[in-house]
């Protein structure tokens, strides 16, 4: 049956084929295009890393030979957008508003196109993304960096018996606890470089304690610290307001003793001022024609005369006797 086609039959038939053929490797090749511009753009991500080490970001994984351009863009707190570009076609690399050298490419750009940062500071905290064009599509990646900074702790009793504990520029703040729990209060300030510094103050009075401990948690690693209390600073804060009441009471007990001494003493000395004058009471109980017998000059000069007469008689009757 086959031998009866004609040429033309023959011809046609070919025809058919390989148009199908076509047309299936271009169905295919589209589809494989469709799939890759739908590709979804990769979420930002977050990062945490430990201030004084080394940070690596990576682009999305595209072939670099698809590769057009790339561009990294860098948002840090209170300073202007950096930009780092990478030109495939023309090998060349440019940069805007990037004066920070610890940010930099982490190898060639033409073998690799991650970002790093060496050492990392508290200053690079911010936003970071890769941006890339491919005739396929526009792909990026971002990641927010969190900068981290372990705090520094110390456990202290201070003069008036309570313990202290303090986890000092940390970031992010840390936490603090105690062991026993006890009457607590707990600050915090805030510095400028990001950094918090907690501070937690204790006392036990209700229940002396000879020891307790204080535990700061916090994302670098957490870390625990005991104390023996000292008990004469203890003992001198709990008998504090015990000192005070006696105190008053002795300054009052003074003072009024001292005033009543001194009344007393007032009184005495006007009644011995009293009898060592009773003349003047019976001068001042005297009639008044006695008071005027010894302050007249008439009556003075009368008793003057009397003396003198009585002296005359006393001087005759001693020239008689001799």
């Amino acid at each position: 049956m086959l031998c009866t086609w004609r040429t033309s039959d023959l011809r046609l038939l070919l025809t058919l084929i390989v148009f199908l053929v076509v047309a299936s490797v271009n169905g295919s090749s589209t589809d494989k295009r469709q799939r890759k511009l739908e590709l979804p753009a990769e979420a930002n991500a977050s990062l945490s890393v430990p201030v004084d080490t080394k940070a690596v970001f990576d682009c999305p994984s595209i072939l670099l030979t698809s590769l057009v351009v790339t561009t990294w863009q860098i948002i840090l707190r209170d300073k202007l957008s950096c930009t780092r570009a990478y030109r495939r076609d023309r090998n060349e690399t440019k940069e805007g508003n990037c004066t920070d050298e610890r940010i930099t490419w982490a190898s060639r750009p033409d073998e690799n196109l991650a970002l790093q940062i060496d050492p990392v500071a508290t200053t690079h905290d911010g936003f970071y993304m890769c941006q890339m064009v491919t005739p396929d599509g526009n792909f990026h990646r971002g990641y927010h960096l969190q900068v981290l900074v372990p705090p520094e702790v110390t456990l202290l009793q201070s003069k008036n018996g309570t313990a202290v504990c303090r986890a000092a520029a940390g970031k992010p703040a840390a936490q603090i606890s105690w062991n026993p729990e006890g009457d607590c209060v707990t600050e915090q300030e805030h510095w400028a470089n990001g950094t918090v510094t907690v501070q937690s103050t204790c006392r036990w009075e209700d229940h002396p304690l000879s020891n307790v401990s204080c535990s700061v948690s916090h994302v670098t690693g957490n870390k625990s610290l005991s104390l023996e209390l000292t008990q004469g600073a203890q003992t001198t804060a709990n008998l504090h307001f015990l000192y005070i009441i006696p105190c008053i009471f002795i300054v009052f007990v003074i003072g009024g003793s001292i005033w009543l001494l001194k009344n007393s003493g007032c009184r005495k000395c006007k009644l011995k001022k009293t009898e060592a004058n009773p003349g003047v009471e019976e001068d001042e109980m005297q009639p008044y024609a006695s008071y005027t017998e010894k302050n007249n000059p008439l009556y003075d000069t009368t008793n003057k005369e009397r003396c003198r007469m009585l002296q005359s008689e006393v001087d005759g009757i001693g020239l008689d006797t001799l």
